[in-house]
């Protein structure tokens, strides 16, 4: 596993992949055994740690994101790649094509990259006093990148002025925010950057009590305002069926990629209060889940 986190934050997502692959017949520690690296929020960590498995001589990767899923193809090791959430397979060049994959990568796609604009329209309808948005983006992560361009293109609909906040090392974040607050941002949006700690960012919005959407309900557990996006942990349960048939025998390049089927809206009650905000009826109603 080629991962952003560190497996304690993985746990939930790593559980699920475990019991997709116990109700497929396999015994962790038996038939199969894991290896997890994390790359810790830094992107150029993937390509060491990708050339470690390979002499560690796996038999797949199972990755996450853009970043981590290119890396293990571009080891040219042959070794198949499935990737748990990959943004836009298509525009990274991943893969020829989601129903023919035509190399060693298969897996699922997220579509995250879409969901940018559907996150901005719903903090909009949650905080309609927003006016500045400030996205943040690591333009050395082509999904993270992509999701900027979507995001910039709805703000105009929504009457939002947006500024791209770069940060493409863990340690610029907290400058970074900072700057954006003093430049007026008064509201943020979280894509799907592993560099973007949600205890950090978190605890940045709630210390200057702005307005957030995040790409995942992790940043909501720990205090966000709200998420809007994939359901993790069910992508990570699908990925064993792949790591199953290339474990008997299938190629990656014959197997069709899926897209993502469940989303998930989480808001965080108690911090809404904190806001001032109140929670529109109609987002209760469509909400998945209020976090209090």
């Amino acid at each position: 596993m080629l991962e952003s986190v560190p497996i304690a934050a993985a746990s939930q997502n790593l559980g699920e992949f475990h019991r997709g692959m116990k109700e497929l017949g396999h015994e962790e520690g038996r038939t199969y055994l894991v290896l997890y690296r994390s790359a810790d929020g830094r992107t150029e960590r993937f390509a060491p740690l990708a050339a470690e498995l390979v002499r560690q001589n796996v038999d797949v990767f199972l990755t996450r994101g853009t970043p981590a899923t290119l890396a293990a193809r571009d080891t040219e090791s042959g070794i198949p790649v499935v990737t748990s959430a990959i943004a836009d397979p298509l525009e990274a060049k991943a893969v020829q094509s989601l129903a023919a994959p035509g190399g060693t990568v298969t897996g699922l796609t997220s579509q995250v990259n879409e969901l940018g604009a559907k996150r901005m329209e719903l903090l909009k309808a949650l905080a309609p006093g927003i006016a500045r948005l400030g996205a943040l983006v690591n333009p050395d992560n082509p999904a993270s990148f992509a999701g900027w361009k979507i995001v910039e293109a709805a703000a105009p609909d929504l009457r939002l002025r947006v500024e791209m906040i770069d940060v493409r090392k863990p340690e610029a974040l907290e400058a970074a925010l900072d700057a954006a607050v003093k430049n007026g941002v008064d509201s943020l949006i979280i894509g799907v950057d592993p560099l973007a700690q949600a205890s950090q960012v978190v605890e940045f919005t709630q210390r200057q009590r702005l307005p957030a959407a995040f790409a995942a309900r992790s940043y909501v557990d720990a205090g966000g305002l709200l998420s809007y996006g994939v359901y993790y942990p069910t992508l990570y349960y699908r990925a064993a069926t792949y790591v199953d048939k290339i474990l008997k025998g299938a190629k990656p390049a014959e197997l069709p990629m899926e897209r993502a089927t469940k989303f998930e809206l989480v808001i965080n009650r108690k911090t809404a209060r904190a806001l001032k905000i109140a929670i529109p009826p109609d987002l209760l109603l469509r909400s998945d889940e209020i976090v209090d």
